[in-house]
Parts: structure tokens; C-alpha cells; sequence
């Protein structure tokens, strides 16, 4: 509509929305407030719109619109008076509808207030207004002096009245988070307390809601718009298992969430690109001229030289840091210890709409798992899971069938045979393969098993000659873009961000598969087989 039209419509409507402001306010200049604000809003409405059909009732929804939200902003109807007189407000007579508006808004406002209070004093709110309960049972049933519930209902009625008053703020009530790559990096208990302890939506959007500075419970749910009834539990079973630390009454994040940019996305991009071409295309030459791979009292595996550098490459990746690089912040200083006895750094990332993900990220964060080990004193095994190796591998189970592995295979190296069903339970978890002869059934190694720590050792040392000649090259692409990460970290997560950046380009996750996509696009590595898939990337060492 154009502004000489809507004008007009205003003009004509300038004096019954004046007496309709006067007839529900407190006085004159507040009507004339009222009136400019309704006029306002019509006028900047009628010029926006083409299709307004009836602009009579158009303008009078405005006015009940804007009118709600003057008793809402000032509270005018009911702010000063008892929660008991709140309660029993309603009225069975006809009421003209946005009065009708306003009394059930205000209602549902208190209803909503109560959740704010403590878990005690909303008890006994409830008891005393809802249920009718006397003070005496109410002081019975919660085992406390009747003293105790007049002074809470006392306290509790000045809480809610200040609430009533009160605009709370909803910064993520419209748009909650989603941590796209979240989990724990260190060691884990019989619980695996990790990553799965902020996999729902409501612990994620407590964490970041208080990712830089300790809010209490109903701050959190005020930036969260829900109820504190919903925050009170989840942040409590997150501060128990160490995921938010409690100072007083807030709460504060403790693991790290990385809100990625665009320009740290392109940093990291670059830097794990130049540094694969470099590291993972010369440590394949190496080890494809070293006579080691095909000495059969050193490596034993049924399968071919390709099948060897799938498993080789990202293990002596992620295990050829150089001895002289020293830790600045050592893992106990980082890692929070769990209440099952496990101990590690919780992590997140949140990617917000504007920002681009790289190259990897979808191949990664659907199909892929950080490197873990676990070690006996006669053996350890190392896996990783990767895009090419069939899904995740190592889940919450993952510690109890290693133990088993590791044990069964430190038999059979002690000259002890395997039952059939302990075959069978290797076969089928990509350690082993059963042939079927004449004379009964024998197991052949699907997976990389190394005999002997010296040769282990030998091993890592070709990785770490590799590491050594690119030292340099490698500190020059990582300096900038560390800074930049730990730059944009909150001051509490600095210590673990700062222990994760040690560790770039060496026992670091992504850095494996951009060496394996490096030499799968050059066409060095073949992608294995779907028969290989379960066995890739796993590597048993006899020590």
C-alpha cells in the first residue's frame, strides 16, 4: 500500500484507538504512549503490506497485539498483589477478549515463573496453592520445621512477583545448537563416560549456553527459553561427570567447543593438505624401499603390501612425533578425571550457517573415529576408524572385546591353540580369517601384527626420519593457525586447547585421513577391498 493511502486509513483511526488506549490504561499520557506506539506500528504495517483485505480489522489486531505487550512489559495488571490473589483470578463473565488475552497470558506467565524456583520452594508452592495443603502437612510430607515452609513461601511470593516483572532474554530459543562432532579424546572407564553424556539437544545448548561465562540454572534456561525444571537435572548429571564446573550457584562449561569460521576452516584446510603431501608421500616411499615389510618374523598378514601401508601409514603417523618436541601443558594439567575411573578432554563443534565445512568434513565427522590404543603388558593394539574402513569400529564396547583380542593372540604367539569360537569371534570382529582344511580349521592374520617391540621401534624410527626432515615445515604450517584456534577459544577451555594443538600433525585424527586421502588421489594406495574393510587400519603388536 502506498504511504498517501495508509495515511489516510490512520488519519481516520487516529481517535478510536486513542479512547480504545485510554479505556485500559492508567492515565492519560500513559493512553497517549499507548496510542503513538499502536498508530505506529499500523502505519509502518499498512506501507509494507499489498494484500490487507479489511483494514478495519487489520488495525484493531494491531492495537490488541500492541496492547498485550504493554501489560506484558509493565505488568501493570497484577504486579504488587499476592500469588494467592494471582490464582484466583479467573472469571466466568463475558470480558472483552483482549482483556480475556492479557489474564490468560498472565496466568501462564506465573505458571512459568514458579519453574524458576528452587526445587524446594516450587514444592512447596504447589502444595500450598494448587494442591491446598496446610503448612503443617506440607512441613510433614518434605521433613522440615513449619517455620522452614512459611519462610520459603514467604521468600518464594517476592521471587515470583520480581519475576513477573521481569523481560527474561531467549538468545537461543529460536536457533539451539547442534554439536556436529562432539566426543572425548584420553582414557575411558568401564562406563565410557565421553561423548555420549551431551549427545542430547538440551545438555548441548547448556554447554554452549555457558561456554564463556557461569550462569545459573535459570539464566540457562532464560538463553535457552524452557523451563529451569528441564536445565536443573541435565546440569547437574553434566557438572557430576565433569563436563561443567560449578562456581556457587553457575555452572560453567569444561570441554572445548570449537565455533570454526570461515578463515579457520581454510587455515586448517591448507595446513593439513601441505603437510600430508609432504609427510605421507615420502614415509610411503620409505617404507616401500625398506626390506622390513617383507620379513615375515617381523610382520605377519595374509594379505599384500597395500593392505601394510593402509595400516602402517596412519599408525606411524600418529606415533612418530619427535622426541624433542616437549609438552607446554601436560595431559594431567587438560584432562578431567571421570567418576568411572576414566580420564579425558570432552570436545565439541559447532558450525554456525554461514560457515563453509571443508573438503573432508562430511567423510570424517559420519564415518570417522580418533586413533585408539590399548595396551597389556604383553601386546598392545592400535585402530583407527577412517572413511574407507566400513564405519565406526571402536564404540562403547570397544575396551572389552580388546581384551579378549589381546589376550587370545598373546596365547597363540605363547604357542596355545585357539578354540574354533575364538576364530570365529576374531573373524568376526576383522582380525582373523578361517580357512576350512582336511585336518580341521586355521586361522590366518587379517590384520598388521608386528613381532616384538624392537622391531616396533624399527618401524617408528623410519616414521619419525620422515618427521625430522619436514620438522620445520611443518611448525611454520601449524604456528598460525594454532594461534588462531586458541585465540578463539574462551579463556576456561584454554588449557585443553592448548594441550590438543601439541599434537597437530602427529597423534592427531585428521591428519591421518587427509595422509590417506593424499595418497589414495595420487593413486599409491588402492582402496581396499569391501572383503578388507573390517581389517584395514589395525595393527597388533606382540611385544
Amino acid at each position: 500500500m502506498d504511504a498517501i493511502n495508509a495515511e489516510k486509513i490512520i488519519t481516520e483511526y487516529m481517535r478510536p484507538i486513542f479512547g480504545f488506549a485510554l479505556k485500559r490504561t492508567k492515565s492519560e499520557a500513559d493512553a497517549e504512549d499507548l496510542s503513538q506506539e499502536i498508530v505506529m506500528k499500523a502505519y509502518r504495517a499498512l506501507v509494507t503490506k499489498d494484500d490487507v483485505g479489511d483494514a478495519e480489522k487489520f488495525i484493531w489486531a494491531i492495537a490488541h497485539n500492541t496492547l498485550a505487550n504493554y501489560y506484558r512489559d509493565t505488568a501493570r495488571q497484577y504486579v504488587g498483589i499476592s500469588v494467592d490473589e494471582i490464582t484466583e483470578t479467573l472469571w466466568d463473565g463475558e470480558e472483552d477478549p483482549s482483556e480475556k488475552l492479557i489474564r490468560e497470558e498472565t496466568a501462564a506467565r506465573l505458571q512459568k515463573e514458579i519453574a524458576y524456583l528452587s526445587k524446594l520452594r516450587r514444592r512447596i508452592i504447589i502444595a500450598y496453592y494448587y494442591e491446598n495443603k496446610k503448612q503443617s502437612e506440607i512441613a510433614k510430607e518434605l521433613g522440615v520445621p513449619e517455620g522452614t515452609v512459611k519462610w520459603n513461601l514467604y521468600e518464594a511470593k517476592k521471587e515470583l512477583k520480581k519475576g513477573m516483572d521481569t523481560m527474561r532474554r531467549n538468545e537461543l530459543k529460536f536457533n539451539p545448537v547442534k554439536f556436529e562432532l562432539c566426543g572425548a579424546s584420553g582414557s575411558y572407564g568401564p562406563q565410557m563416560i565421553g561423548s555420549k553424556n551431551f549427545e542430547s539437544a538440551i545438555s548441548q545448548n547448556i554447554l554452549y549456553a555457558v561456554r564463556e561465562e557461569p550462569l545459573t540454572v535459570n539464566e540457562i534456561a532464560d538463553a535457552l527459553g524452557i523451563s529451569p525444571v528441564y536445565v536443573e537435572d541435565e546440569a547437574e548429571k553434566l557438572a557430576d561427570n565433569g563436563f561443567l564446573t560449578k562456581h556457587g550457584s553457575k555452572y560453567l562449561c569444561n570441554i572445548i567447543i570449537d565455533e570454526p569460521t570461515n578463515e579457520l576452516f581454510a587455515l586448517e584446510e591448507e595446513m593439513y593438505k601441505k603437510a600430508a603431501y609432504l609427510y605421507a608421500n615420502a614415509l610411503y616411499d620409505e617404507l616401500s624401499a625398506d626390506p622390513i615389510l617383507d620379513d615375515p618374523s617381523v610382520i605377519s598378514c595374509e594379505k599384500d603390501k597395500n593392505f601394510l601401508m593402509w595400516s602402517l601409514i596412519p599408525y606411524l603417523a600418529s606415533n612418530c612425533r619427535p622426541s624433542d618436541e616437549k609438552d607446554k601443558v601436560s595431559f594431567e594439567e587438560a584432562a578431567t578425571p571421570r567418576p568411572d575411573g576414566g580420564v579425558n578432554i570432552g570436545y565439541a563443534t559447532v558450525i554456525h550457517h554461514d560457515v563453509k565445512r571443508p573438503m573432508l568434513w562430511d567423510a570424517i565427522t559420519k564415518e570417522f573415529c580418533g586413533a585408539g590404543s590399548f595396551e597389556s603388558p604383553k601386546s598392545l593394539l592400535w585402530q583407527t576408524d577412517t572413511p574407507w574402513s566400513g564405519g565406526k569400529r571402536i564404540d562403547r564396547a570397544y575396551i572389552h572385546r580388546t581384551e579378549r583380542i589381546l589376550s587370545l593372540f598373546e596365547r597363540e604367539r605363547d604357542g596355545g591353540e585357539l578354540s574354533l569360537d575364538d576364530c570365529v569371534f576374531l573373524a568376526e570382529n576383522g582380525f582373523k580369517r578361517i580357512e576350512n582344511t582336511e585336518y580341521g580349521h586355521i586361522a590366518h592374520n587379517e590384520c598388521v601384527v608386528i613381532h616384538g617391540k624392537e622391531n616396533a621401534d624399527k618401524l617408528r624410527a623410519i616414521g619419525i626420519k620422515v618427521r625430522e626432515r619436514y620438522k620445520k615445515e611443518f611448525y611454520a604450517l601449524k604456528k598460525p593457525y594454532s594461534k588462531a584456534v586458541i585465540e578463539n577459544t574462551p579463556k576456561q577451555m584454554r588449557k585443553m586447547q592448548e594441550f590438543v594443538q601439541q599434537y597437530l600433525l602427529s597423534s592427531d585424527g585428521w591428519f591421518l585421513i587427509y595422509c590417506l586421502w593424499e595418497l589414495v588421489e595420487n593413486g599409491k594406495l588402492q582402496v581396499p577391498e569391501e572383503k578388507d574393510r573390517s581389517s584395514v587400519t589395525k595393527i597388533i603388536i606382540l611385544k
